[in-house]
């Protein structure tokens, strides 16, 4: 089985693929990015479905890349013999989705292989194969269908699709494999070449909107390019990772499903595409959010499906082993319908970003985010799961509180500083009440630091959001305290744990990486007290870990040195662009977010100057690429 990290990211902002070092896809999901895989091998064998291409024989050597700003794939492997690059890529999406391999000829003569098994509904159902008049091969099962076409011979069926050929220096051979619903006629062929000069251009002109060269700039675009793959393109939202049950601990079990869009990164992505310069696709990431959440306050969910879907069910899959034996394999999410009151104080500090960056009218969503806080006003006392999503009991997590707090701070502000109406009396009042439960109730004054929920001694990374949030300055003594608490109890090996799963309990065996979002988060907080240099030791580790082709998981295993976690995670890359910006101090969303005014008293702490607006003066738009 390859590492995490053996694989690369392709797509076309509707699903994608991972393909692994050696030639492999072993995961693809088919039409959409949550639709049941056709390539599974990730979590199970070969026979769980795998499309590989390669050489046959021993490799001397093999390398990838990038081929520039683009999500097009490039493989080197190079043999006694000679040397091939296998050249992978998912066009836009047009009338069909389509998976597109070119077998380069380099040098020399080389024998290669390909190897296809289909196996629909996750890796269980063997298709039955037909050839077309054209010569393509046409797999079906059920309502799906894959047809494959190439000029090179294939043999086999169902079960197995095999070939044979050899590649000389300026060869060109084509592998197309094609999705359509099975009681459609099979769609039309795409020229490979063509195809491949469309989406080179298409991801070549997409990521030339980020102008910001300088420190970090490649680093920033490559996370954009993935965030921009993750993105679903029919209606924004922004799934959090293509796959679902790679492990966060190696042969365990807290295996979950994240092919599905979560509010608590509504702000950070808004941040992050908008300094980025990216209004359209921020546009439409905000216009999903409402959209989904649209519906009673009471309803609120803390993640939808990819179009606003609610029903998430959670339910496993037997026939898959998991990665590495990390079982259970797991489809749905059943995290979906827990209380999470840190969502509502999401929601509204993603609409009044928007606004503050002139990304929509002061009245849009308005009416919507009065409902949701009359609501809060009634639950904002409840225990919750919180922001990790426990699978124990409830509890007064300090973090849930603080974005309630958020909630209301920012319904203040709308009132205050965007005209909008409200009854910002009461709401002001409401947001003191909570700041002031928050810093005597989740505050340890022994041990100098807020505490994970009220009443505990244990830590919990998410506070180091707190200045980000606007919610106590960053130096403040409690800041202060809280970082240095967690440098002690939460830094493993140089990352940081979101929290002690041992000794704190979350319903679960304990175990599990380093959560990269939470390290980034600790260099923002150096960065905030002004201790740079630290920051910067921090970020660049950070990015010392991703892949050789730029990506990263959701967490990080130190003791054995690898990826771990669904793969690759949009949270961890937005994490990435946000800490990047921060060091840059060009628009350091750290500071957009907190959104402090110089006249706000906290707790008797006064707040410094106010941070900056964002960057809103919109660049010439180009042509619609999406």
């Amino acid at each position: 089985m390859a590492r995490i990290e053996d694989y690369a990211l392709i797509g076309d902002c509707e699903t994608a693929a991972l393909v692994g070092r050696d030639g492999a896809i072993d995961w693809l999901c088919w039409p959409r990015f949550d639709s049941d895989a056709c390539l599974a091998a990730l979590l199970g064998k070969a026979d769980n479905g795998r499309w590989r291409i390669r050489p046959r024989g021993a490799l001397r050597s093999t390398r990838r890349a990038y081929r520039g700003a683009t999500l097009v794939l490039e493989t080197t492997f190079e043999t006694r013999t000679g040397r091939v690059t296998l050249v992978d890529f998912m066009p836009p999406r047009g009338a069909a989705s389509d998976v597109v391999r070119i077998v380069r000829g380099d040098e020399g003569r080389v024998p290669m292989t390909m190897d296809l098994v289909l196996r629909f509904g996750y890796g269980a159902q063997v298709p039955w194969v037909a050839q077309l008049g054209d010569g393509a091969l046409r797999a079906i099962a059920g309502p799906d269908s894959v047809t494959l076409r190439t000029p090179v011979g294939v043999r086999g069926g169902g079960e197995r699709m095999t070939a044979a050929f050899t590649v000389e220096r300026g060869d060109a051979v084509p592998f197309v494999l094609t999705y359509a619903r099975s009681h459609e006629p099979p769609p039309r062929a795409i020229e490979p070449k063509i195809a491949l000069q469309q989406t080179e251009a298409f991801w070549t002109a997409w990521s030339a909107r980020f102008e910001g060269e300088g420190r970090w700039g490649s680093d920033i675009r490559r996370s954009l390019i993935i965030l921009k793959a993750l993105t679903y393109a029919p209606t924004g939202g922004i799934v959090a990772a293509p796959t679902t049950s790679l492990p966060e601990a190696l042969g365990g079990g807290r295996n979950w499903d994240y092919r599905y869009c979560w509010v608590r990164d509504a702000t950070l992505s808004l941040l992050a595409m908008m300094n980025a310069g990216f209004f359209e696709e921020a546009a439409a990431w905000r216009d999903w959010l409402l959209r989904a959440v649209a519906g009673n306050p009471g309803q609120m969910q803390i993640m939808y499906g990819l179009a606003g879907e609610r029903r998430l069910t959670e339910w496993t899959v037997p026939w898959l082993a998991g990665y590495e034996g990390s079982a259970p394999v797991r489809v749905g999410n059943a995290a979906h319908a827990q209380l999470q009151l840190d969502v509502y104080g999401e929601l509204m500090d993603t609409l009044h970003h928007a606004r503050r960056g002139s990304l929509s009218t002061n009245a849009s969503g308005w009416d919507l985010q009065r409902a949701l806080l009359e609501h809060l006003e009634s639950v904002w006392q409840e225990p919750d799961a919180g922001i990790w999503e426990v699978r124990g009991e409830p509890a007064a997590f300090t973090y849930s509180r603080v974005m309630a707090w958020v909630a209301f701070d920012r319904a203040v502000k709308s009132v205050e500083r965007l005209g909008l109406d409200g009854p910002v009396a009461h709401w002001r009042r409401l947001r003191d009440r909570i700041h002031r439960e928050v810093c005597e109730k989740g505050y340890d004054r022994r041990r100098k630091t807020f505490v994970r929920s009220y009443g505990s001694r244990h830590l919990d990374a998410s506070l180091l959001l707190m200045p980000q949030l606007g919610f106590l300055p960053p130096r403040d003594p409690r800041i202060v305290g809280t970082v240095a608490a967690i440098e002690r109890d939460l830094v493993r090996r140089g990352f940081v744990l979101r929290y002690d799963s041992e000794a704190a309990g979350d319903g679960l065996p304990a175990g599990e990486g380093a959560f990269l979002a939470c390290s980034f988060w600790l260099a923002d907080a150096y960065t905030m007290l002004g201790r740079r240099r630290d920051a910067e030791r921090l970020f660049r580790r950070l990015l010392a870990i991703r892949n050789d082709v730029g990506l990263l998981a959701e967490e990080y295993d130190v003791d054995a040195k690898r990826l771990v976690g669904n793969f690759p995670q949009a949270f961890s890359h937005i994490a990435l662009i946000n800490t990047a910006l921060n060091l840059r101090r060009i628009a350091p969303p750290a500071e957009q977010r907190a959104d402090r005014s110089a006249g706000q008293v906290d707790a008797g702490t006064r707040a410094g100057a106010r941070a900056p607006r964002l960057n809103t003066k919109r660049r010439t738009k180009p042509g619609k690429t999406d």
